[in-house]
């Protein structure tokens, strides 16, 4: 996960924001964030190790990358290291000094996570047929896998991977559909950690070779400043506008969702300014939160750079990745106009100011002094459309932001900087490897026993066969999974076990995928678990609580716009024409209005709760795209503006004083 650690901002109308208070949020809501400050040759070695690892995947990318099991066995063995060395056993109890028996427990992870490389031709001609000792760091290998996770993302998805291996284990004393024949520990243990099934399995390999390239760009964009670049041009785009600091907020998310897919990290970057100025304004501390963390989580589904999931999604899919990110176009854009219009309507009800030009940047002064940090950008995406894989993509992005930011001295980065970019990455993709890692073993065991097919059977079942159900039963264990795993981890989960009950009652395998990657990213701002929500909150001083209730009101798009593609594969560019296309974006844009409107109880005028219920249905009507719904929705849309429209007339006609 792309963590970044702001300095102190300020801004003339907002309150300071320390990087103690930031740094203390980001360890109360994100595991990743709770890592030793080791002293001295400490902190050289893993310093050393961070830049090694990277080094060895920008090295791997440009001259050809190893055979898969040793490419992801490297990068295991890498992620081991760093995972044992910065974080403690327990945070509650962490030391900043690192022991022999540390440094004894990093040997042991390491020497497992590189067995299989020191021994891969063996292994390879064995046909398994494995020795004991094989079968000895297979079983390791697992447990290692599972505390690093523990001790890196956290304890429920290796809650998740336990439950799945046991499962395997036990497997022939459950009841109904759910048996099997069950199997030993050996062939649990070769297939989790020995095989391409499990652990070293799709999910890390995708992460090893090109996911880790596009983590470590987000470093580099950090120490050239596109992240600030964002911010000013969003501040001169929509700063001076009504409610202008939250609308540079939604602006900036969506510009953040470029480069970055970790909705916690954006919240806390670019919230550390606009909340302060939301807050200012006149805004609640809860709303200000709000619309940092929806604008922010909804940055994972932005193209053309979007989350790790979308990456593994391309793989399982065995679809270029530029599809994907074709395909997820729209439902982004529809996800920020949802949010942008509630956003305007609270600043219109609330009488809310924006801020005056004098504060703001000037749009050509910006680009004029950093526009050209913008070029490596630029030729990810021409590299993507010219056909050229994402890794290839991703190395060449890597060597423009160097060059680019050379183009000035206020940007260019010394040889110091470009090692601590290095370094920077390897720890942001720590998380997103052993998240990979454990949602393997998960893979593991459904393609050890066939369970995908099973759960897919039995939500069908249990839906009665009927669509709508189905889909709402995978949204709901969509965002439980999502409480408690990583957005990556999430969707690998579901997309093993949901996603194919979809299939089966025939909606396009891209619309299912797209569906459970969706829901398993909104898991970030809906309560109890709301870690964007929460990091917000505490930004903003508010109620956590409130803050995702209020989270979940803003992106209410995105609760909905999953369910339009299902219904409307259009929108995600499959047998369209452009009638079809625009008949789409026409009904889900009302239908966002509709439904933004009655979530803020504002449109032309405040709404009783019967307006905001006309208004709510018409936009949910417009979910279904045929001819009734559509003709019910917007009339619905009509009515409910109609009479707003001549309430306001009425009242305008009304005489003034005495």
């Amino acid at each position: 996960m792309d963590i970044k650690k702001p300095k102190k901002s300020a801004t003339p109308n907002g309150e300071a924001v320390s990087k103690e208070e930031l740094e203390e949020i980001l360890r109360k809501v994100d595991k990743e964030a709770n890592t030793r400050r080791l002293p001295g040759i400490s902190r050289w070695i893993v310093y050393t190790i961070g830049v090694g690892w990277s080094v060895f995947q920008v090295y791997t990318a440009a001259t050809g990358l190893l055979p898969a099991q040793m490419q992801r066995s490297i990068a295991l063995a890498f992620a081991f290291a760093l995972t044992f060395l910065l974080y403690p056993f327990s945070t509650k109890r962490r030391s900043d000094r690192l022991h022999w028996y540390n440094w004894l427990l990093t040997a042991g992870a390491v020497y497992v996570g590189l067995y299989l490389s020191m021994n891969y031709v063996r292994i390879m001609e064995a046909g398994g047929d494995y020795s004991r000792m094989d079968y000895i760091i297979g079983g390791f290998g697992v447990l290692i896998t599972l505390e690093a996770t523990r001790r890196v993302v956290g304890l429920p998805i290796v809650c998740i991977a336990l439950t799945f291996l046991l499962y395997a284990y036990f497997g022939s004393y459950l009841p109904g559909f759910l048996a099997h024949r069950g199997f030993s520990l050996e062939r649990i243990s070769s297939h989790m950690y020995l095989t391409t099934e499990g652990i070293l399995g799709i999910p890390l390999g995708v992460l090893a070779s090109f996911i880790y390239l596009f983590v470590l760009f987000g470093s580099f964009r950090e120490k050239t400043g596109l992240g600030q670049l964002f911010i000013d041009i969003s501040n001169s785009i929509a700063g001076w506008a009504s409610g202008g600091p939250a609308k540079m907020a939604v602006v900036t998310s969506a510009l953040e969702g470029t480069v970055s897919g970790s909705s916690v990290a954006n919240t806390v970057e670019s919230g550390s300014l606009t909340i302060p100025m939301m807050k200012r304004l006149g805004y609640r501390p809860e709303f200000a939160a709000a619309v940092e963390a929806s604008s922010s989580t909804g940055g994972q589904i932005m193209p053309p750079i979007m989350g790790a999931a979308a990456f593994i999604m391309a793989e399982f899919l065995n679809i270029p990745y530029l599809d994907i990110a074709k395909a997820a176009t729209i439902p982004a854009l529809l996800f920020f106009f949802g949010v942008f219009i509630e956003v305007h309507l609270e600043a219109k009800r609330c009488k809310l100011r924006g801020l005056s030009r004098d504060e703001l940047p000037k749009f050509g002064t910006v680009m004029r002094e950093r526009g050209h940090l913008f070029f490596p950008l630029f030729a990810i995406v021409g590299f993507l459309l010219a056909g050229f894989t994402p890794l290839y993509a991703a190395l060449m992005g890597l060597l423009v932001c160097v060059v680019a930011g050379a183009l000035r001295k206020s940007t260019r980065m010394s040889l110091r900087e470009i090692l601590d970019a290095f370094e920077l990455g390897a720890r942001n993709a720590l998380g997103v490897a052993l998240a990979c890692a454990s949602a393997g073993i998960i893979i593991g065991v459904v393609t050890l026993t066939g369970l995908g097919l099973k759960l897919a059977n039995g939500l069908v079942d249990l839906a009665g066969g009927y669509l709508l159900l189905t889909l709402i039963f995978t949204m709901f264990t969509s965002l439980i999974l999502g409480m408690g795993a990583p957005t990556t981890a999430n969707y690998i989960i579901t997309s093993t076990i949901a996603a194919p009950a979809l299939i089966l009652l025939d909606v396009h395998p891209l619309a299912a995928h797209m569906f459970v990657f969706y829901f398993g990213i909104v898991a970030d701002i809906t309560p109890p678990v709301a870690l964007a929500a929460y990091a917000g909150a505490g930004i903003a001083k508010a109620n956590p609580m409130k803050t995702g209730i209020t989270s979940t009101k803003l992106a209410i798009g995105a609760f909905l716009v999953p369910y339009i593609f299902v219904y409307n594969p259009a929108m995600l560019w499959i047998d369209t024409t452009p009638y079809l296309l625009t008949q789409t974006l026409i009904t889900s844009c009302c239908g966002m209005l509709g439904v933004g409107a009655s979530m803020i109880g504002y449109l032309l005028r405040p709404m009783n709760m019967l307006e905001r219920g006309v208004l709510f249905a018409g936009g949910v009507l417009l979910i279904d795209p045929s001819t009734l719904t559509d003709a019910g929705g917007l009339g619905l849309l009509a009515l409910g503006i109609g009479y707003q429209w001549y309430m306001n007339r009425k009242d305008s006609r009304l005489p003034v004083g005495p």
